[in-house]
């Protein structure tokens, strides 16, 4: 068989394994594993790691929020993926109130088709139990989004129990996996009135409007909410090391529950909100808050020890000039959320494997493979393996870069459509030399090689997870 490119001299890196071989590519997907390929055409991995293309299963690209939209779009957010090692993105439908599911998903399809540089699915957000909104479940699974977000807080979004339960029992019905953003909302109402009553509203009192408590009931309640319906839960962006816990213990159980976490959690703490400056503290308003420190090294050794399963972004990237800057009197004028699509894949390696909390194989793991099985993209998506898509990384795992937003002639300008990063300045070791998308060479060095979008929808078949049967 002529193979149409042979990624040659790399040390190949799975979720399980550390392996020397040579990678042969046809048609898009891995045709052949080991050593003397031939092939049309060949691309040097001396001295580099090999690894499945990153996947992020939680992106917010071309987002309004009612006030503004996030800066970063679909042709933008993707390309800064693809530079950093991503080739995998799934973001999020939200209908309009009254609008058919199907009808919201088809135009967010729109939106991205022919803007993207990377593959990507979508996860339909559920901010009702109407009997009308549960029976469009199905038709939505059958057109291959079989996971759903649900809140328990925001104004048009939060579900109060007796709603969640109702939205739980149908999506395990359907085949389907949850996503929960968790935060007590009454938790969240009483500490921001108070606020509000004291006059406490600069930036610097964010956090004390979100306490870590609400997190921590939200994660526990839902947990058990899941647990009564059988559902598959995944609980989205954990930032508390009690949270986390919880979720550790209802894995060990024997439930279904997957833990994410971010980059923002694991690497900053909350100092950031006393910066004297309140310009430089609504650079850092994300929802959840930034946690102690205490919390971001229990996260890590929660990650190290399974508890927590994946690690995505949460990309949701506003201008600090013109958008951030609109809630220096008041956080409740900030939107809400960072950017970091880009740099994921290199921080978890100079923070997590080169520091020793995570190894090679949970680096590949939880930026990977993990979401690949969670998210119904595995066995095509997340691994290097026979008839898998050919969605490869080549690492140079010596290359060194400083983060920057504007850049000065140094490697490690981010290409994402904001004008900061909260890595700013940050250095790491260890940083993508190349990506492939299904065998097409899309970026090296930094360059983009591949300039017109060719990332597509991936219709996901089901969820492979195993949920209960419910009480």
């Amino acid at each position: 068989m002529e193979l149409d490119l042979i990624i040659t001299g790399g040390q190949v890196v799975t979720a399980e394994d550390v392996y020397q071989t040579d990678i042969g590519i046809k048609g898009g997907k891995i045709a052949a594993l080991g050593e003397g390929l031939q092939g049309a055409d060949s691309f040097s991995a001396e001295g580099m790691l090999v690894l499945p293309g990153g996947i992020d299963a939680h992106v917010h690209l071309e987002m309004p929020t009612g006030t503004t939209r996030t800066s970063d779009d679909w042709y933008g957010g993707t390309k800064a993926a693809i530079c950093g090692g991503t080739t995998t993105v799934i973001d999020f439908v939200e209908p309009e109130p009254g609008q058919l599911l199907l009808d919201a998903l088809e135009a967010r399809q729109a939106q991205a088709r022919g803007c993207s540089f990377v593959d990507y699915s979508l996860h339909m957000t559920l901010t009702n139990a109407e009997t009308e909104t549960l029976a469009q479940i199905p038709a939505v699974v059958r057109a291959g989004v079989p996971s759903f977000k649900t809140y328990t807080t925001f104004d048009g979004f939060g579900l109060g129990d007796v709603d969640l339960l109702r939205v739980f029992n149908a999506i395990h019905e359907s085949g389907g996996l949850v996503l929960v953003h968790s935060e007590n909302d009454a938790i969240v109402q009483h500490c921001t009135a108070g606020l509000k009553e004291r006059g406490l509203m600069a930036p610097c009192y964010y956090p004390q409007s979100r306490p870590s408590e609400a997190e921590i009931e939200a994660i526990q309640r839902v947990i058990m909410l899941a647990r009564v319906t059988g559902v598959p839960l995944y609980i989205v962006h954990v930032s508390t090391a009690e949270g986390a816990r919880a979720v550790e213990r209802a894995r060990q159980s024997g439930q279904t529950v997957i833990g994410e976490t971010c980059p923002h959690y694991l690497l900053l703490d909350d100092g950031c909100y006393q910066h004297p400056d309140p310009v430089n503290v609504v650079k850092y308003i994300c929802t959840p808050p930034i946690r102690s420190n205490q919390d971001q090294q229990a996260l890590w050794e929660l990650l190290n020890s399974g508890g927590l399963s994946t690690v995505c972004t949460d990309h949701c990237a506003f201008n600090l000039k013109g958008q951030k800057e609109m809630g220096l009197d008041s956080f409740l004028a900030v939107p809400a959320g960072l950017p970091g699509v880009e740099s994921r894949l290199s921080l978890l390696y100079t923070c997590g494997v080169k520091a020793g909390r995570i190894s090679t194989q949970q680096w590949v793991a939880c930026c990977s493979t993990e979401q690949a099985k969670t998210f119904g993209l595995f066995p095509r998506k997340g691994q290097i393996a026979l008839g898998s898509d050919a969605d490869l990384v080549v690492f140079d795992p010596q290359r060194e870069v400083v983060l920057s937003r504007d850049g000065d002639g140094r490697p490690g300008k981010l290409h994402e459509a904001v004008d900061y990063t909260p890595y700013e300045g940050v250095r790491l070791q260890g940083w993508p030399a190349a990506t492939f998308l299904r065998g097409a060479l899309v970026v090296q060095n930094q360059h983009i090689i591949e300039t017109k979008p060719t990332g597509t929808f991936v219709c996901r078949e089901g969820i492979q997870l195993t949920g209960g049967d419910g009480l």
